[in-house]
Order: C-alpha cells, then sequence, then structure tokens
C-alpha cells in the first residue's frame, strides 16, 4: 500500500503518545495514533498490570478513547515501540488488537503503519496482517 501526504504527521502523534506508557514490568513502550475519515486523531499508550491480563495496549487504546467518543470510522493508525532508552523497533499489533481493528475497520481500506521514524516505516493493510479475518459481517 502506497505512503500518503500526512502519515509523518500521524506517526509523530504516535510517538508522543508512546511518551504516556506505562510500562514498569516490560520496559516496552507502545505509542500509537488512530486517524478517522475525517481527520480526528486519538492517541494511546500501553498500560501494564501487575496482573498482566488487564494490561492493554496501545491500538486498543486508541481505539476504545475513539469508540468511546462516538467515532466509527477510522482511515489509519500508526504504531511506533521499542525499549525505554533504546531506538524504535518495527511494531506488529497483537492478535487482539487486529480482531479489534477487524470489528471497526475496513480489512481491505484500513492503512496500519509500522514505524521506526516519521521517515521510515511500512504501511500495511488489515486484510494483510490478519488473513481471513473474522468480524462483523460474518454474523450478518
Amino acid at each position: 500500500m502506497e505512503k500518503r501526504a500526512g502519515d509523518s504527521a500521524l506517526i509523530r502523534e504516535a510517538i508522543q503518545a508512546r511518551e504516556n506508557a506505562y510500562t514498569p514490568y516490560s520496559h516496552f513502550r507502545v505509542g500509537a495514533a488512530l486517524r478517522t475519515a475525517e481527520g480526528k486523531v486519538y492517541r494511546g499508550c500501553n498500560i501494564e498490570n501487575a496482573g498482566y491480563t488487564p494490561s492493554n495496549c496501545a491500538e486498543r487504546t486508541a481505539i476504545f478513547k475513539a469508540v468511546s467518543e462516538g467515532e466509527r470510522n477510522f482511515d489509519t493508525i500508526a504504531i511506533v515501540a521499542g525499549k525505554e532508552g533504546e531506538e524504535l523497533v518495527p511494531p506488529t499489533p497483537c492478535g487482539v488488537c487486529r480482531q479489534v481493528m477487524m470489528e471497526f475497520c475496513d480489512p481491505e481500506t484500513f492503512r496500519i503503519l509500522l514505524a521506526t521514524s516519521p521517515e521510515e516505516y511500512e504501511v500495511w493493510t488489515l486484510a494483510k496482517i490478519l488473513p481471513l479475518g473474522f468480524g462483523p459481517k460474518d454474523l450478518l
């Protein structure tokens, strides 16, 4: 999928979101910035918990924030990740995040930016990273 104007700005938003990550256990900080079709941006960071299971990924934090504000039409998400004090590494959404994206995003058109900087990133579709995904259309 092609790179677009505005991708670098969205990646910068994800980098800023990463600053708020709460990662006292793994020290692996993730930031995400979700853009609606209308251009509004929702940031998210990962939030760990001593019980592990209640932890939440940056991607889901951003999506849940947007959905809780009434948003349902998403265009692109930018994701950045890396250990505290180290360079960013190429991130990939976990399976749970991919499934949440499947609930709210068109798998053929939703863009996922996996970035190590505003200039260095790959663009994927949800369909490509979640082949044969199960979503709302499968229940209708």
